[in-house]
């Protein structure tokens, strides 16, 4: 065989698993099985380490649980081991288990919605973030995240948007406040790709982006955000951080309080086709 590039990755921000996450004991099976694997073909880990071009430190992390494995080095070990897919096949819950275990409820959250009605007040929703100014906002958070949480968070967030990607697509809509669209977070570039997203996403046909002007004499949004999301089943959940203490909420009486306060704020929105404009007007300015 010959010579392979080494990846040791040891220091890589973000990969590291919480023990005290429930999740924890998923990455630690899953590391058993991989250490069961190796050893069943009969290798040490340094020549492990030499077959799959990663370093020693590394793959013991990995099998004792400590560390998540990257989608790649389960693709190489799959390769070496010669196991017909089977460890790739571990991808998609371990980028899961690198989501914080509220950020992966949400996702569960979202991915069963059919229709998803979002008011944001401080920053661009989440769901409409780039990459750049997710990075941005969670790097000036306090108290301060180090890099890898905040790479694991980034990460988490830019997975959520795969929303779109979805078949049959739910129905979104989206209501920003005026001042999320002119305030600088991460400088002024990030935040006009932030707007030229927002201009993108607002083109999709299952996609309505409303802006609430700041000169609006009436607001029903002055509690915070909102989220009310509907299932296929006609359940929905809701969240309001001014309302029921922010907890997610399901009972009927409180999502049509949820549901009457969103709607209002839609009314006193600008309709889609006026916020696309204004959203162009303001990138123009920026």
């Amino acid at each position: 065989m010959g010579a392979v590039e080494r990846n040791d990755g040891v220091d890589e921000p973000g990969w590291d698993v919480d023990p005290e996450d429930e999740i924890s004991a998923v990455v630690e099976m899953a590391g058993h099985h991989l250490k069961l694997r190796r050893e069943a073909a009969g290798l040490r880990v340094a020549e492990f380490g030499e077959a799959i071009g990663y370093g020693e430190d590394l793959i013991r992390k990995i099998e004792r649980g400590a560390r998540i494995p990257r989608p790649e080095y389960l693709d190489k070990v799959d390769e070496v081991l010669g196991a017909g897919g089977l460890v790739s096949a571990m991808k998609k819950e371990m980028r899961e288990a690198r989501y914080p275990k509220k950020v992966r409820e949400l996702a569960k959250l979202e991915e069963r919605a059919v229709e998803l009605g979002l008011y944001s007040n401080h920053s661009i929703h989440g769901l409409l973030q780039t990459e750049g100014y997710a990075r941005a906002l969670f790097g000036m958070r306090r108290p301060a995240y180090s890099q890898g949480e905040v790479e694991r968070v980034v990460s988490a967030r830019m997975a959520r948007q795969s929303i779109f990607e979805r078949s049959p697509a739910p129905e979104f809509s989206f209501v920003q406040e005026e001042v999320t669209l002119r305030r600088p977070l991460g400088g002024r570039m990030v935040l006009r790709q932030q707007l030229e997203r927002l201009l993108e996403v607002g083109q999709l046909r299952n996609v309505e982006i409303q802006v609430m002007p700041i000169d609006r004499e009436e607001h029903a949004g002055v509690d915070g955000g909102i989220e009310v999301l509907k299932f296929g089943d006609g359940t929905a959940v809701g969240r309001s951080e001014g309302a029921f203490n922010g907890r997610p909420v399901s009972d009927l009486k409180q999502l049509r309080i949820l549901e009457l306060r969103y709607g209002i704020i839609r009314a006193q929105a600008l309709s889609p086709p006026e916020s696309l404009a204004f959203i162009e007007q303001v990138l123009g300015e920026t």
